[in-house]
């Protein structure tokens, strides 16, 4: 799945793709928005963790969960 987050007051946005099911996404980003911790937390396929305070937090945007097809299918 597709992962775009936004911050406030940057012009550039985080990217990247994860693993996990779309559910568990949004119910991350429900928790820290709701003040339960006061971040967001979410980890790539690569293994790496994304921190991002809730404050600076602009948007989440989940992409799909399907893959991506690469080459000719027949």
């Amino acid at each position: 799945m597709d992962i775009r987050i936004g911050i406030f007051n940057s012009p550039r946005e985080i990217g990247f793709e994860t693993s996990q099911p779309a559910a568990e996404i949004e119910e991350a980003v429900a928790k820290a928005l709701a003040g339960s911790t006061g971040y967001l937390k979410l980890s790539d396929d690569k293994g790496r963790i994304y921190i991002v305070p809730t404050i600076g937090l602009a948007y989440v945007e989940l992409g799909s969960e399907t893959s991506r097809r690469v080459g000719f299918v027949a």
